[in-house]
């Protein structure tokens, strides 16, 4: 093993987290679907394990593919990714696949799986916002040929994802300040764009009450939102999945029950996505818990130390943008498994069951391993500035500093 990790590229620490989630996830993903496999497939537990690894699998080979191409060239494959993630999410709101209420889902032809188009679209605008803010650094200060500049792509694409997905336009919203922030963004902007931001959730949710079949979503934020506020006077029913997670925590202690011997895997409705933190809490304890949030934490600890070392405008902002938004989601998800948070859908990166959404999370993993993998060289070479930020300048020769 230890020669193995001599021979790889990018940050080993980051690569030995992903090793460390996915065997959490293998474990959680057989424990959790037992019920589900029963239901689904005729008692068959090992099938949804099966088709866990090999989705695993194929994500370990994307993120080894991102991860060799040099970060510089997401650049422009940023602008042509956007291009086709708009559009795809304007399909989904038309003509999407609908579950749970909610227009989410687009399904490929031939294959018939389905895809999240909000999942791709989250990965290009990060990438393509790093790209703004490093080639607009001399204007970031100006309104118009700076602000302006860098808002409206995240306004277009939150918008198109809000209708059918509230919490991950939220968190694209909030990774997108926190980018607009490092990046130097003037404070009077992005407090005033938080301001409007949370005048239009106001007006969202004030507008559900008065039609709430304007947005089919938008009774079930309603309703979330006054269960988890109002948790005395709640409809038993509206708080059942919580009540559920809050009893599996409880039984797991400090020790957890054991691995495979979780009983509330049978009450949760989603406890391989959704609510595996409390799977898994459940059979290894808080002990276990902390284990699981420390690994994330570290992951974004890494994340950060890259950014530092990193020469360049571009690969710093793509490394923390995308490392910040895998961290928040994974924190986000654990803090509803314990009642912190209202219930949001949002799944546990690289832990919980999933297909596209543990693919589109391995390439984000893999892009900052690129970032840090050309640290490395260029650090090995004795590079002191980090040059080539757009691909067309490595075809015309023509170095430019970022």
């Amino acid at each position: 093993m230890f020669q193995f990790l001599k021979n790889i590229k990018g940050d080993k620490v980051i690569w030995i987290i992903v090793v460390l989630l996915s065997i959490v996830s293998l474990l959680a993903v057989y424990s959790s679907t037992g019920t589900l496999a029963y239901k689904k497939q005729g008692g068959n537990t090992e099938y949804y394990l099966t088709k866990h690894f090999l989705i695993l699998g194929f994500g370990f080979c994307l993120m080894y593919l991102t991860h060799l191409i040099k970060y510089t060239y997401y650049s422009r494959i940023s602008q042509i990714g956007l291009g086709i993630a708009i559009p795809l999410l304007i399909y989904t709101l038309v003509s999407g696949t609908i579950k749970n209420e909610a227009s989410r889902w687009l399904t490929v032809p031939i294959i018939n799986m389905t895809i999240q188009s909000s999942d791709v679209a989250k990965l290009f605008l990060i990438m393509y916002c790093a790209r703004l803010l490093s080639k607009n650094q001399d204007q970031i200060k100006n309104f118009q040929t700076g602000f302006l500049k860098v808002i409206l792509p995240v306004i277009i694409v939150c918008v198109l994802i809000l209708p059918a997905n509230f919490s991950t336009a939220a968190i694209l919203f909030v990774t997108y300040l926190i980018l607009m922030f490092i990046g130097r963004v003037n404070l009077k902007y992005i407090f005033s764009i938080v301001g409007l931001g949370m005048v239009a959730v106001l007006l969202i949710f004030a507008l559900a009450k008065v039609a709430p079949d304007l947005l089919p979503r938008s009774s079930t934020w309603v309703k979330r939102a006054d269960s988890f506020f109002n948790k005395e006077k709640a409809n038993p029913d509206a708080t059942y999945q919580t009540d559920q997670a809050k009893i599996s925590i409880l039984n797991g202690g400090i020790f957890g029950s054991g691995p495979g011997k979780s009983t509330q895997r049978n009450f949760l409705p989603h406890p391989y996505s959704d609510f595996i933190f409390a799977i898994i809490v459940e059979e290894y304890g808080i002990i276990g818990g902390f284990m699981l949030i420390l690994m994330y934490w570290v992951l974004f600890f890494r994340v950060v130390s890259i950014t530092t070392r990193c020469h360049g405008n571009y690969g710093s902002f793509l490394a923390i943008g995308l490392g910040f938004s895998l961290v928040f989601q994974a924190m986000i998800n654990m803090a509803v498994a314990v009642n912190l948070f209202p219930v949001t859908g949002q799944t546990l990166p690289l832990v919980s069951m999933g297909g596209t959404s543990i693919w589109f999370t391995s390439i984000a993993i893999g892009i900052i391993l690129s970032v840090s993998r050309h640290i490395e060289t260029e650090t090995m070479n004795g590079t002191e500035v980090e040059v080539l930020t757009d691909p067309v300048v490595i075809a015309q020769g023509t170095p430019v500093l970022t």
